[in-house]
């Protein structure tokens, strides 16, 4: 048979989650799986990170404007 004991929790700045009830017995093996409802927001993340990582991209205006006057002279 299969028990269950739910318990509503607030994670604490270490992360560690204390669990304890009458109901569990010294020796026995239990199975913990913890659902958090709501995540932390993540940290806001800019477009600028994205500069320079594509294929073709130059990561400043400066290396840009090389690139196109190189060309430029190219056909010269």
């Amino acid at each position: 048979m299969l028990n269950a004991i739910k318990q509503q929790v607030t994670i604490p700045p270490d992360g560690v989650i204390k669990i304890s009830s009458k109901e569990f017995q010294p020796g026995s093996q239990a199975e913990i799986i913890v659902i958090l409802k709501q995540l932390p927001p993540s940290p806001p993340q800019g477009l600028l990170r994205f500069m320079g990582k594509g294929k073709g991209a130059f990561a400043t205006p400066k290396q840009a404007d090389a690139f196109i006057r190189g060309e430029r002279d190219s056909w010269e």
